[in-house]
C-alpha cells in the first residue's frame, strides 16, 4: 500500500520531469500532486525534446495511468496544447490520463489578476510567471474556487460568470494599464473546456486508496522545488502551494504512513528564476558558464535562470522537512572542466557560523562560507557505468553523501533519458 514521492530540492527546475519518466517503468501510476502550468517538465528522448506543463510526465509510457490530482491547478488552454503535442506524437491519452474533479481551474480573469497585481507591486514584484497561479490557489483557500467537478454541472457558466464579475472588480482595483481582448481570452478558454470534458473526471483520492488496496505501485510527482514551497520557502519569492512531501497528502489525499521512499531531486550546482534570495548566486564567467552549458532557461517562462554553486544549507534543509530517503544529482556534466568547484557547507549570519536556514535569507549581512574541490576536465555524457565517473566527481558525490547523510542513488550525466547512471 505504500507511495513512492519524488521532489524537486532546490527552487524547482532540478530535472524532475526526466527522472520521472526514467522511474515510470516500475509504477502503474504517476500523479501530479500541485503547482499549475506554471512548472516545465522536460523530457528528452530518441533525439527529441518534450515539454509538460500540467500532465504527469509518465504520459509517454505505455499502460500506465497518469492523474492529475486535487491539488492540482489547471489552465484549460495550456492543456489543450498539452493535449495537441501528444497527439501529434501518436500518444492515446484518452485511457490513460485522469483528473481529480477537486481540482481547481484557473480562468481567464485569474491570469489579468496575477498581472495586474505584478505589475501593481513595481519593483517589488515577485517574478510571477503569470499563469494565475497564485489568484486561483487564493480562490481556492478563499473558498470561491472553480472545480473540475463543477463542469459536470448543468448551470456551471452561471457559476463561472459569478467569479468572472468578482474577478474583474478586482482587477480594476489594482488600477494599472492592462492590455488584453477578454472577448478572445474568454471565447478560448471555453473552446478548451469542451477537450477538458472529453476527459475522465475521477473521484481521485478514492481511485488512488481503491490501487493502493490492489498493491498497485504508485509514484507522486511534483512541481516546482522545496525551497518555494509556500511555507517553507524563501517567502514571499515562493509559489502557491506546498511543493514539499507534505503536499503530497493533500494534494492526492492519501495518508502519510503510506509513503515510503522519497525521491530528492537536485542540481549539482543551484539555479533560480525569478526574484528572491541566492546565497550562491554567481555574477562571473563561472556562472555564465553555467547558464550556457547548462541551457538554463525556464520552460515555462524562456527567462534565463540565475546560476550558482551548490548550497549545502539550503539542500540539508529540504532534506530535512520531506524526510529524504534517497538522492538524485542532475546536471552533473555541465560542472565538467572547471578547475574548481565550490560548495556551500555553512553561512555567516549576524557575525555567527550556522548551518540551517534562518528566517529570512535576504539578509544582507547573510555570507556563503565554502569549500572547495578539485574539478574533472572529462567529458561525462556518455559514461553510463559509475566506476567509470572520473575520480575528483567521485570524490564530489561521496563528500555529499557523508555530509547529507544520504546515498546518492541516481547521477544525471546529459538530458536524454539514456544518460542516466543508476548506482
Amino acid at each position: 500500500m505504500s507511495i513512492d514521492l519524488l521532489l524537486g530540492l532546490q527552487w524547482g527546475d532540478e530535472g524532475k520531469g526526466k527522472i520521472v519518466d526514467v522511474l515510470t517503468s516500475g509504477y502503474k501510476i504517476i500523479a501530479r500532486f500541485q503547482g499549475g502550468p506554471n512548472a516545465g517538465h522536460t523530457l528528452v528522448f530518441n533525439g527529441k525534446k518534450h515539454v509538460l506543463h500540467t500532465i504527469p510526465s509518465g504520459i509517454f509510457h505505455e499502460n500506465k495511468i497518469n492523474i492529475i490530482g486535487n491539488g492540482v491547478v489547471i489552465d484549460p488552454v495550456i492543456l489543450r496544447n498539452e493535449l495537441k503535442n501528444l497527439e501529434a506524437e501518436g500518444i492515446d491519452y484518452k485511457k490513460s490520463l485522469l483528473i481529480s474533479r477537486k481540482a481547481h481551474l484557473i480562468l481567464p480573469t485569474h491570469r489579468l489578476i496575477d498581472a495586474a497585481s505584478e505589475k501593481s507591486k513595481g519593483k517589488n514584484k515577485i517574478g510571477s510567471t503569470l499563469k494565475g497561479i497564485g489568484p486561483t490557489y487564493m480562490d481556492k483557500t478563499g473558498r470561491n474556487g472553480f472545480r473540475v467537478g463543477d463542469l459536470e454541472a448543468e448551470n456551471w457558466t452561471e457559476k463561472y460568470s459569478e467569479l468572472k464579475s468578482k474577478h474583474k472588480r478586482l482587477i480594476d482595483f489594482f488600477n494599472v494599464s492592462l492590455e488584453y481582448n477578454f472577448e478572445e481570452l474568454e471565447k478560448e478558454f471555453f473552446e478548451s473546456i469542451k477537450s477538458l470534458k472529453s476527459l475522465n473526471f475521477i473521484d481521485s483520492e478514492e481511485y488512488i486508496y481503491q490501487e493502493q488496496n490492489k498493491g498497485s505501485s504508485i509514484l507522486a510527482e511534483g512541481a516546482q522545488g522545496s525551497l518555494l514551497d509556500v511555507d517553507f520557502g524563501t517567502y514571499p519569492f515562493v509559489t502557491s502551494s506546498n511543493t514539499t512531501a507534505a503536499g503530497a497528502c493533500t494534494g492526492l489525499g492519501i495518508s502519510p504512513n503510506s509513503i515510503k521512499e522519497v525521491f530528492g531531486i537536485f542540481k549539482a550546482y543551484t539555479t533560480r528564476v525569478g526574484s528572491g534570495p541566492f546565497p550562491t548566486e554567481l555574477f562571473d564567467s563561472n556562472g555564465e558558464r553555467m547558464g550556457k552549458v547548462g541551457n538554463e532557461f525556464g520552460a515555462t517562462t524562456g527567462r534565463p535562470r540565475r546560476c550558482g554553486w551548490l548550497d549545502l544549507v539550503a539542500l540539508r534543509y529540504s532534506c530535512q522537512i520531506n524526510g529524504v530517503t534517497k538522492l538524485m544529482m542532475m546536471k552533473s556534466d555541465v560542472l565538467s572542466g572547471f578547475k574548481s568547484i565550490k560548495v556551500c557547507t555553512s553561512y555567516e549570519y549576524k557575525g555567527k557560523k550556522i548551518r540551517y536556514m534562518p528566517y529570512d535569507i535576504n539578509d544582507n549581512s547573510l555570507k556563503p562560507i565554502y569549500d572547495e574541490f578539485e574539478g574533472w576536465e572529462n567529458d561525462i555524457t556518455k559514461i553510463n557505468d559509475f566506476d567509470k565517473l572520473p575520480m575528483n566527481l567521485k570524490k564530489y558525490i561521496s563528500y555529499l553523501e557523508k555530509e547529507l547523510n544520504i546515498p546518492i542513488t541516481i547521477i544525471s550525466v546529459g538530458p536524454d533519458r539514456l544518460q542516466t547512471i543508476i548506482v
